[in-house]
């Protein structure tokens, strides 16, 4: 205890030293949109001190000290962890990645040559490893700790703190916000003790430095006591809460919405510009807009720009039968616009009746995922329309072939002298239908009308299962939001595949376990058995049946296999699950208002077409 407070009195003094700046220097000249932040040397040590607290909870844990001391250490140790979060997402990010993994297998695959499959050594590991409920093992404990170890006083050697600009720091801010809401608060870093607001709170402070060390560079200062109160404001509502009672819902509309139009009137008094070269768009204020995300980075480098008219060319591509070699079967076949861009179908159907491997996914916010299919062997929407054209039971047709066909249109012909400069390549083509592809993501369902303050229509059945969504039911742990995909926050960088141990046959009482292995084609990694794309959650109510090979009819199906812990959790043998096979112990009503929230997420578009 007196440690840290030592601690807190220096970063206290440090604060108040670089607050005391010359008079000369006016706010304006104390930032910069080109050079060199003045304020890298106090951010600099605020994250050395932090880091420092960090290592020395953590190098005090030892196998030899009894269960409880170490607890508690370990709680101190993570309690700083936290507080530097936000500096190492934003300038150490595989590092952050690293001491903040889940304990799942991590398993990198370039080709055959080059399989890499590693332990996780980080602190939901350690987490687990202290408050599980199974005997602790030593020899485990002593690898994860040498590792973290090790590491910590690494990465602060190792820092890059030196040449930052100030928007870089107010980036930081930003993503550090974001990341409290669309994954901090959802339980995904304390899957054991479920302290995560508790957490959010040292996130929220370390941020009430950084807004302390800028307070001269305030042009305007009742914008700083803004961000003061607001940050204040976030923290108690943080502290009187407990994790399964919390307001989410009301927590991201009136709190994260607010700290990120903060951001923006920052940027603005501080005359800086904010990065576009990221995956979000760094000027919208609102999570749920739907220009939250930046959509050129979630295209090929270099695509053509997303216009009306490449998006109606896109759509008749799309639609177009006598592009298959069989001429009988599009795109719309097993993606029918009422159906959400699914087809109704357990499996999807090829030529001739033919039944496919696996369900037909939505193709509604598909652009925002990192990978496509369900084994995630397509990089991007002009990758995956390639395996689809290739498919012998699809389209199969050879890439130059389809090039011909659309060269014969002349209707065509016009559309791709005008907007691809007359050039009719397979490439040109692709991307044509994956622009349309990219416009199915309007965001415009009744829960994001509601979080957007344009009606005021969400029920108290519908909050709760957003909230239980987002908390004690663990969904969004996996779907993440915005999108309610395995896109993960809050970069955005990769997309997240998931082995749920899913069944073949839909019942509960004598399962048995689906022969799809998923993502253990082509490389034939055991590790990568059964594992699957998490799919959006969004237009679900329209999206039936489901999972990768259309096993369950309804939702209440759906939620009752995660409510008993998947395949695990009845009873099968599933190795490497990576969903809890503990029961969620939802109630049926907790149960009817998840389903009631996943329903508010259909999109205005297709209630119109019901």
């Amino acid at each position: 205890m007196k440690a840290i407070q030592i601690i807190l009195i220096f970063i206290g003094l440090f604060v108040s030293f670089i607050s005391c700046n010359d008079s000369k220097i006016t706010s304006k000249q104390m930032v910069s949109n080109d050079k060199e932040s003045m304020f890298n040397d106090a951010i600099r040590n605020y994250y050395f001190t932090t880091l420092d607290s960090t290592s020395h909870y953590m190098l005090q844990i030892d196998t030899l000290k009894s269960l409880a001391k170490n607890k508690e250490l370990f709680l101190k140790s993570r309690e700083w962890y936290k507080r530097v979060e936000p500096m190492l997402i934003a300038y150490d990010y595989e590092n952050y990645l690293s001491m903040n993994a889940p304990n799942l297998l991590k398993v990198e695959i370039d080709d055959y040559q080059d399989i890499k499959i590693q332990n996780p050594k980080s602190y939901q590991v350690l987490e687990e490893l202290l408050y599980s409920e199974d005997s602790i093992s030593n020899k485990e404990l002593h690898s994860v700790l040498t590792y973290l170890k090790v590491r910590l006083p690494f990465v602060k050697k190792n820092h890059i703190l030196i040449t930052q600009r100030d928007r870089h720091h107010l980036k930081m801010i930003r993503d550090a916000i974001v990341n409290i809401a669309a994954k901090g608060i959802t339980g995904f870093d304390s899957p054991m003790l479920a302290n995560s607001l508790n957490e959010a709170v040292y996130n929220y402070e370390s941020l009430d430095n950084i807004i302390e060390i800028y307070k001269d560079a305030f042009s305007n200062t009742e914008l700083y006591r803004q961000w003061k109160i607001e940050i204040s404001s976030a923290i108690k509502v943080l502290k009187k809460s407990n994790f399964d009672d919390f307001n989410r819902y009301h927590f991201i509309k009136e709190h994260t919405n607010n700290q990120l139009n903060l951001v923006n009137e920052t940027a603005k008094d501080w005359n800086i510009d904010l990065s576009t070269s990221r995956s979000l768009n760094p000027k919208i204020s609102n999570l749920f807009d739907k220009n939250f995300f930046n959509m050129k980075m979630f295209s090929l480098q270099r695509s053509p720009e997303i216009t009306d008219e490449r998006i109606a060319l896109g759509q008749q591509l799309f639609n177009d039968q006598s592009l298959s070699s069989s001429e009988t079967i599009s795109c719309a076949t097993c993606h029918i616009k009422e159906k959400a861009f699914t087809d109704g179908h357990i499996k999807a159907i090829g030529v001739n009746g033919e039944e496919l491997q696996r369900n037909s996914p939505t193709l509604t916010y598909a652009v925002y995922q990192r990978s496509l299919f369900y084994d995630g062997r397509a990089d991007g929407l002009e990758d995956q329309i390639v395996g689809v054209t290739n498919n012998e039971n699809e389209f199969h047709i050879d890439l130059n072939k389809l090039e011909e066909k659309i060269q014969q249109n002349p209707n065509y012909k016009n559309q791709f002298t005008a907007l691809y400069d007359g050039q009719i390549t397979n490439m040109n083509v692709r991307n044509a239908i994956a622009t349309y592809i990219r416009s199915l993501a309007p965001f415009d369902s009744k829960f994001d009308r509601n979080m957007n303050d344009l009606e005021d229509t969400m029920t108290t059945e519908e909050i709760n299962g957003f909230n239980l969504f987002m908390g004690k039911a663990a969904c969004a742990t996996c779907h993440f939001p915005p999108a309610f995909n395995g896109t993960v926050p809050p970069k955005y960088m990769e997309t997240e595949f998931e082995n749920l141990g899913v069944p073949k046959n839909a019942s509960f009482d004598n399962p048995v376990l689906d022969d799809d292995l998923g993502q253990f084609f082509p490389y034939e990694v055991n590790e990568k058995k059964h594992f699957f794309k998490t799919s959006t959650v969004r237009n679900v109510e329209l999206t039936g049946p489901y999972m990768h090979n259309g096993v369950y009819e309804t939702l209440e199906e759906v939620v009752q296999f995660y409510n008993v812990g998947g395949g695990q959790g009845m009873g099968l043998d599933v190795p490497l699950q990576t969903l809890p096979s503990d029961s969620l112990n939802l109630s049926d009503i907790e149960s009817k208002a998840i389903i009631a929230f996943m329903k508010t997420l259909t999109d205005q578009q297709y209630k119109t077409n019901n």
